[in-house]
This record gives C-alpha cells, sequence and structure tokens, in this order.
C-alpha cells in the first residue's frame, strides 16, 4: 500500500445503510449510519423487501455525506453474511463507485468488522486486540464464539443452533407487548426488576461451544401463560440475566479450554450494560482481559467495514500472498481464514 491510504466502506447487510472513511487505518474521517427503525417498528421485526428497499433509497444519499471531499483509493463493503436484497444494493453502489473513482473494489466479512471494531477508541484505531484471544460475535442475527490467532486467522468454535441473542430479545419483548427493538427495552425494564425472581433456564450444551436460546424464549412464553399477575420487570430481569449468564459462562469456558488470557466482544448485543458488567467482573476474577466494542460502534456500521478491509490489504502487503477481492455476495457466507 502507498504511502496514505483511504478506504470508502460501506455496510448494507440489515436494516443500517452506513457509509465511513477510513484514513491510513487509523482516523475515522466519517462514519454515517442511516437507521431503518422506523419502517420495521410496527412489525416488531426486520423485514426483507421494507429493508432492500430503504437501502436502495438511502445509499446513495449516505455515500455522498460520507465521502464529502476526501480522495479515496479503494471502496469496500459487507459482502456476507446478510439478506440478500441488502447485500446486493451495497456491492452495486460500491461497484459503481469503484468504476467511476478508477479505484479498487474489496467484498470483506460483516462479522469479521464486529470484531475489528473492537480496535476503535473515539474515532482512531488504537489496535487494541492482543491475541490470541476468544471471540464472542453476538447479535441480532448471529451469536458465534472464535478462536482468533491473530487477524484473519480464525477457527469458529460454535454458533447458535436457532435464535441468535438479540433475535431472543426482540421476541420476548413482543411476548411482553414492548415496542421494538427489543433489547433495549427488555433492558429498561430489567433494571426496576428483581433478577432472581423466575428460574429461567442456562442452555449451555455441555461437550459444545454451541448456543440455543429458543429454549430460553419458551421458557419466557410458558411462564406468562400460566401466570396471569406477573411483573414485567421481573421477566425482564430474569430473562437478561439468564441470556447474559449463558453467553458470559460459555465464552469464560472457551478463554480456558483454549488458554488465553484475552477475549473480544462485539455486535449490537455488546452494548447491552449488564453483558459488559458481568463479562469483565467474572473475566477479571480469572486474570482475563475483556475489549469491547465502543457503544457507538456496535451496532452495523461501515466503519468496522473500512477497518477489516484495511487490515486485508496490510496482511496481504506484509505476506506477500496473492490479493483476494471476494466481492462476489453471499447471505450464508461464513468465516475463513485468510
Amino acid at each position: 500500500m502507498k504511502q496514505s491510504f483511504t478506504i470508502l466502506g460501506i455496510e448494507s447487510t440489515c436494516d443500517e445503510t452506513s457509509a465511513a472513511v477510513l484514513q491510513d487505518g487509523k482516523k475515522l474521517l466519517s462514519n454515517v449510519i442511516y437507521s431503518q427503525i422506523d419502517e420495521h417498528k410496527k412489525y416488531h421485526g426486520v423485514v426483507p423487501e421494507l429493508a432492500s428497499r430503504a437501502h436502495a433509497a438511502k445509499i446513495a444519499t449516505v455515500i455522498s455525506e460520507a465521502l464529502q471531499n476526501y480522495t479515496i483509493d479503494c471502496v469496500a463493503f459487507a459482502s456476507g453474511p446478510g439478506l440478500p436484497g441488502g447485500l446486493m444494493v451495497g456491492r452495486v453502489a460500491a461497484e459503481t463507485l469503484a468504476a467511476y473513482k478508477q479505484v479498487p473494489l474489496i467484498g470483506v466479512n460483516h462479522l469479521e468488522g464486529h470484531i475489528f471494531a473492537c480496535d476503535f477508541e473515539n474515532g482512531e484505531v488504537k489496535d487494541r486486540l492482543r491475541f490470541p484471544l476468544v471471540a464472542l460475535v453476538v447479535s441480532g442475527g448471529h451469536t458465534e464464539l472464535w478462536y482468533v490467532k491473530n487477524y484473519g486467522q480464525y477457527k469458529v468454535l460454535g454458533k447458535t443452533r436457532d435464535d441468535a441473542a438479540g433475535e431472543a430479545f426482540d421476541k420476548v419483548a413482543r411476548l411482553l407487548g414492548l415496542p421494538y427493538p427489543g433489547g433495549p427495552q427488555v433492558s429498561a425494564q430489567a433494571l426496576k426488576g428483581r433478577r432472581d425472581a423466575i428460574a429461567f433456564p442456562r442452555p449451555l450444551l455441555p461437550g459444545t461451544w454451541e448456543f440455543s436460546f429458543s429454549g430460553i424464549k419458551t421458557a419466557v412464553s410458558y411462564y406468562l401463560r400460566d401466570h396471569q399477575n406477573f411483573s414485567i420487570p421481573d421477566v425482564c430481569a430474569s430473562f437478561e440475566t439468564a441470556m447474559v449468564d449463558t453467553l458470559v459462562t460459555k465464552t469464560l469456558q472457551a478463554a480456558k479450554k483454549y488458554k488465553v488470557n484475552y477475549i473480544a466482544v462485539g455486535g449490537g448485543v455488546a452494548a447491552n450494560s449488564l453483558l459488559r458488567e458481568t463479562m469483565q467482573t467474572r473475566a477479571k476474577e480469572q486474570g482475563k482481559t475483556v475489549f469491547f466494542v465502543e457503544r457507538k460502534l456496535s451496532s452495523d456500521n461501515a466503519a468496522m467495514i473500512a477497518l477489516a478491509a484495511y487490515k486485508k490489504l496490510e496482511y496481504a502487503q506484509q505476506t506477500g500472498k496473492p490479493f483476494q477481492a471476494n466481492i462476489d455476495i453471499d447471505p450464508n457466507m461464513k468465516v475463513r481464514s485468510w
């Protein structure tokens, strides 16, 4: 890479349309995010067709606001995993801009971006991550544990077998009649409830690194069916505690098994206060250091896409390995080592 290298990143995998400009892999010059919450709120979840239309309607404006008068050397976009329509909108926009600017185009894995986002601090890349580490990617669409030897060197230990953690929060919120998105609503109610009021299950799935949250959701449903005079704050507090306990326990068990001292937590659910507090406290007791993504970069955003692209380009330069642009979109994209 040349001495000064600026990347425009584009994110459109689900219900945020975002563009960001990252300079030299260090300074975030812009990060514009358009959220589609209002479009999906009345449906209590993301409607793929509506999401695609919203991306198409907003992406040119979002890119223009992020790009301003910056000179870019590369365009990066999230090529998967995600909703097919949103991925296609992002790719077409990225291809068009790269052709117009006559710069290279690179596709990156959206989930890698969630982990790399842990390197940001106050708008700058501080390279905070230390390796090897165990990574927890926890969002509305994904819940996964990885062993990460270094940037681009991964082993996926386990995924959710059914609902992702954020999806479970949204479904429980809907059962309780709380507005979408459900995660913040459940957490707000939980602050007023007793965390030991109801003994919801902890699906630890011994012998695997996988997750399964549909059982907790079903337990909440049965509890509401069988108790007419329930306390919404107590249900939320007990549910949130069961979810967090499961996520933290599995992550720390993996860190112990793989003998690592560092943990990274990224994705939208990483903004959850109880998860952050519990993970930090229990990790410290075991001599582990946790790197959480900053809350403002925990949801889907293009800053993490631009950084993932920069790391891939830097890796190719340092190793001399052939660079793979990977511009084919894949809604079910797997995490692979570079």
